[in-house]
């Protein structure tokens, strides 16, 4: 049988067999645990994953992280950032920004002790498992400069070409360069990069400012990946059209993206040039889809991005989603190749 690991290169090549299982990835966010205890564990005993995170672990613990993000109350990130969380089970926001002018910065943690990372640990669980690896999180400039400056100010100095944003956003692409380049020296198979562009209708700064600020961050991220060997994978909610060709272009292996609130056929012209890494639409089919509709919608994916390849079966279990929907929804997968 083929092994998880060798079944997903095989359909980021475009090498997959006509019979052979798209890659499964099933996302969990704690709220599915306490919504519907013990139905993840039997979802993923049904149908394994594929596809699995890397444990962070450090040598040296980032000194001001504080609480659980996903309580209620209040938590502080790897920079400080302060979350205020009112629902259990997602994460919150960041409310009150760390720096409200760029002449005082203090506020902000870098946290270099992610660069401690134990990758002795790391490679024994990547040589313990027959999945494919990929990092956690190593890089997201744009949400990170957000959380530490908010969303609005962020946006103002994005369109006033504030330098103390672009020095600052530089300071922050320094350190994940060197994050991707610890986690580059790993045996993990992938390194995990994302950021939040789009909204339900179009991207929340114009495409050309995108290309000509963040394109070469993700670049030399992609670049650092690709010279271990490795693939690099990215996430980005909404609607990010305008960019999926910038993306190929600068070499993302595997994109997470709302390929619904996209429009599958719209993605139809990428095909064969990135792999899908899902994701079904988390915003009606998998909360309140008959049966019907989820084995038409995922019909709809296989049929328009299927190409050898360049697929796999990725939903989120998070608010909203009915594990039911989410078990009809990988039976349908496993139907599309008589598996």
């Amino acid at each position: 049988m083929t092994s998880s690991r060798n079944r997903t290169l095989a359909a980021l090549n475009w090498e997959l067999s006509r019979n052979e299982i798209i890659p499964r990835n099933l996302w969990k966010l704690p709220w599915a645990d306490q919504k519907f205890p013990g139905e993840y564990d039997k979802l993923i005993s049904k149908y394994p994953d594929d596809i699995t995170k890397a444990p962070e672990i450090l040598k040296t613990p980032v000194s001001c992280r504080e609480g659980n993000p996903f309580d209620v109350g209040i938590s502080i990130d790897s920079w400080g950032c302060n979350f205020r969380n009112t629902h259990r089970g997602i994460q919150g926001e960041v409310k009150t920004p760390l720096v409200n002018d760029w002449n005082d910065t203090s506020a902000v943690h870098f946290p270099v002790e992610m660069l401690t990372l134990d990758i002795l640990q790391v490679d024994t669980f990547c040589r313990n498992t027959q999945t494919f690896v990929r990092s956690p999180l190593c890089a997201n400039p744009f949400e990170r400069i957000q959380y530490i400056r908010g969303t609005e100010n962020v946006l103002m100095d994005l369109a006033l070409e504030e330098s103390g944003l672009m020095d600052f956003l530089y300071r922050i692409h320094e350190l994940n360069l060197k994050i991707c380049d610890v986690w580059s020296q790993t045996k993990v198979d992938a390194l995990f990069i994302m950021d939040d562009w789009g909204t339900q209708q179009s991207m929340l700064i114009n495409p050309q400012m995108w290309r000509k600020i963040f394109k070469p961050l993700y670049r030399e991220y992609a670049v650092i990946a690709h010279n271990a060997g490795k693939k690099i994978f990215m996430h980005s909610d909404g609607n990010i059209l305008d960019i999926y060709p910038d993306l190929i272009e600068i070499g993302i292996d595997a994109l997470n993206s709302q390929i619904f609130c996209i429009g599958v056929k719209n993605l139809a012209q990428f095909k064969g040039q990135i792999t899908f890494w899902g994701e079904m639409d988390r915003q009606h089919i998998l909360p309140d889809g008959t049966p019907e509709e989820i084995r038409s919608a995922v019909h709809l994916v296989y049929e328009t991005l299927n190409s050898s390849g360049g697929l796999i079966a990725q939903c989120e279990f998070g608010p909203g989603a009915n594990p039911e929907n989410i078990k009809i929804l990988f039976d349908a997968w496993n139907q599309m190749t008589n598996c």
